[in-house]
Formats: structure tokens, sequence, C-alpha cells
């Protein structure tokens, strides 16, 4: 029995109760969570898993974001747009994002280390460079609004009334199941590869790259495949976060997002799916719960008092994170044993 299908029960009911009973901050807190988990298991398959340092992965959540908002918008007098059906878009902009991860494999494959980190971080210069200047396609330093979803009819905006058990259901509400089923399929796909000869061989380029070679392992075509897979989950969760922002803007994929996610899987824990959906909900989080109690809190200004802004105090609590469990929780918080939340062992007759 896969390591997915042993979390408890109880665990799984909850993650749907949230539309039911939460207001819009706690929503949209957990769509932010949702498309940040599915990036982190895309790098935590390329860094955790096989070894190899990426700094670009806000570039690719940008091409998934944008190449999003560019196929399903329509064309005016400002900005360009395509106009396809969003489900096919959003497909279309994974494609895209794992395309340039493509295009980045020859260097990916033959690059390790510091190395492909500092090639890799250049991708977030360029990238940076194309947003804020090619503004036909991304509207520039102002952004692009993006398309709601439509899937079979439903929009998810909130256009069409729906009622469920008594409670409204707005964009928000309908987007909630939406992130919870991309985020269940990207974390049952990365189970699959790191259960089966592929995840047998990039432990093995991680671990002893030169006894993998050795053993007929295709370092360089592995690694360039793994960093392709690594884009595409980095460009499904741009499309996700671009419909839980509703609106693309620039700034937000810059190098600072790139940290935040080697933070979010050395804090959940390297090579552990479930440690990158704990490491994305502890960083992603943190800023936002710092900013709404604020008020509350000693030494968290308030907006217009004095004080350690909420974000810059966020940065604070999770570096201090990386480094305590850098030393005292080598597996991240996804090696503490939380009776609730952890699988249950298999057990053999």
């Amino acid at each position: 029995m896969s390591e997915l299908r042993r979390f408890s029960p109880l665990l799984l009911l909850l993650l749907l109760l949230p539309p039911f009973y939460l207001d819009v901050f706690w929503l949209q807190a957990g769509l932010f969570v949702m498309a940040a988990a599915i990036g982190a298991i895309g790098l935590n398959l390329l860094t955790g898993s096989t070894g190899q340092l990426s700094m670009g992965h806000s570039f690719f959540l940008a091409v998934g974001a944008y190449g999003y908002v560019y196929f399903s918008g329509e064309s005016d007098g400002h900005v360009a747009g395509l106009g396809l059906p969003t489900p096919l878009a959003a497909v279309l902009a994974v494609a895209l994002a794992g395309l340039a991860g493509l295009a980045f494999s020859p260097i990916s494959g033959r690059l390790s280390g510091v190395y492909l980190g500092i090639a890799s971080l250049g991708l977030i210069f360029v990238g940076q460079h194309v947003l804020f200047n090619f503004e036909k396609v991304t509207g520039g330093y102002n952004g692009r609004a993006v398309e709601p979803m439509n899937l079979f009819g439903l929009p998810f905006d909130g256009s069409t009334e729906l009622v469920v058990m008594g409670v409204p259901f707005g964009a928000l509400e309908r987007l909630w199941f939406l992130g919870l089923a991309l985020l269940g399929l990207a974390a049952w796909f990365a189970y699959g590869v790191l259960r089966g000869r592929p995840g047998r061989a990039m432990n093995l380029i991680r671990d002893q790259q030169i006894a993998a070679g050795v053993l007929g392992v295709p370092v360089a075509r592995m690694r360039g495949a793994v960093f392709t897979l690594s884009s595409m989950y980095a460009g499904l969760a741009g499309v996700l976060l671009a419909l839980a922002f509703q609106r693309a803007v620039p700034d937000y994929f810059g190098v600072l997002l790139a940290f935040e996610y080697l933070a979010m899987i050395v804090i959940g824990g390297l090579g552990s799916v479930t440690g990158a959906i704990v490491g994305a909900a502890f960083v992603t989080l943190l800023p936002q719960l710092l900013t709404r109690y604020s008020d509350s809190l000693p030494l968290v200004a308030a907006a217009g008092s004095e004080g350690v802004a909420p974000s810059d105090a966020a940065r604070y609590l999770y570096g201090g994170a990386v480094v305590l469990i850098v030393l005292f929780l080598p597996a991240g918080l996804s090696g503490l044993r939380v009776p609730f939340l952890t699988p249950r062992k298999e057990t053999t007759p």
C-alpha cells in the first residue's frame, strides 16, 4: 500500500470541510498553500531526491502563470491573448513550463551543485526582464487579470449561484476543491515516481553519481528529465497561484520566491513529498498569520506603527527555522511523529 493511501481518513475529511466553515482569509491562504505545495513537491524531486540545486524555480512558476493568462485571455487594445478554453489553457501552460525546463535540460544535465544553482538563478533575471518589458503579453509592471477557470460549464468566479448544504459557493470555495484535487494528483504522481525505478535512480544519482553511471543509469539524461518534470510542477503551481490571486504581477516571481521554495523543502524535509507539503504550509502561512494578528504579537508592527514588519518577521522566523532544523531535525518537520498526521506503518504478516 502506498504512503499516500495510508494517511488518516480523518485528515482527508478535514480537508474537505473548510469551504463550509472558514472565511475568505483562510480559504485564500489555503489555496496559496496548495499552490506552494505543488511547486515544492516538484523542487523536492529535483533537489531533495536527485541532489540538483535549482535557484530558478520561480521562473517556471511565472511561465505557468503567464502562460495560462495568455492562452485563456482575450486580446484587447492593451494585451494579447488566444481566448482558449480555460482547461486547455491550463494544460498548455503546464506544457509550456515543461518545454522551458526541457530547453534548459542540456545545462541541468551537465551541471550540479552550486554551478547549477548559479546557472538557474540567471533564469530569474531573464524572466524578470521579459515580464516587465513584454507588456503585450504580461501587462508590464501592473500585471494582468486572470481569466477564471470554467470547468464542465461551472465557472470558478462565483458569477453563477451555487449553494451546497446551505453554504453559498463563490470563487474561493470552488477553487478550494480544484486546488485539493490538483495537489492530490501531484502528490500521488510524485509518490509513484519515487517508489519506482526512476526514484531509485534519482536517489542513486544524488548519493553516488559515479556508481550510478557505472550501473548504467544515464545520469545527464535523468537529471534533464527530472528538471523538466520539476518545471512542469512549477508551471501547475503557477496556474493555481494565478487563479487564487486573480492577477499575475511580475514582482512576485523574483529571487525571494525562489529562496522561499528552498526554505520550504529544507524545513519540510528533503526528498519527502509529505515534507514538501508541510514546509509549504509553514513558509506560506507564517507571513499571512503574522500580518493578520500583528496587533496581538509583541515586536510585530501593525500598519503605521513601529516594530518589525510582518513580512520581515516571517523571514526571520523561517530563516531561524532552517538553521534549527538543519542542526536538530535533519529529516525536517516530516521527521516529527504526530499521531494524527503521520502515516500508519505497514504491517507484514
